[in-house]
């Protein structure tokens, strides 16, 4: 099982973006995907530069959510920092 990610990973970086999402919507519950999506809006906010008490209104979230997607945002390398750096350079 430990490599079972790894094989995720793998399998879905050889398909289209619409069979990505399909992937998605066949491997997770649609309670989970409505919880990506929180968590990715979250992270685009933050990155905006959104307050985090603004967040939580909006997002009806609490702040203990906020804080793990600021701590992901304070990694200069991270993976999710590139993607939103390149997606408001855009």
């Amino acid at each position: 099982m430990d490599n079972s990610l790894t094989e995720i990973c793998r399998s879905v970086s050889q398909l289209h973006t619409d069979e990505i999402e399909l992937f998605f919507r066949e491997i997770l519950s649609e309670k989970e995907i409505e919880d990506v999506q929180l968590r990715w809006e979250l992270m685009k906010k933050l990155k905006k530069g959104e307050s985090q008490r603004n967040i939580a209104k909006d997002l009806h979230i609490s702040l203990c959510k906020i804080t793990r997607g600021v701590k992901i945002l304070k990694q200069p390398n991270g993976v999710i920092n590139r993607i939103l750096s390149k997606e408001q350079a855009e």
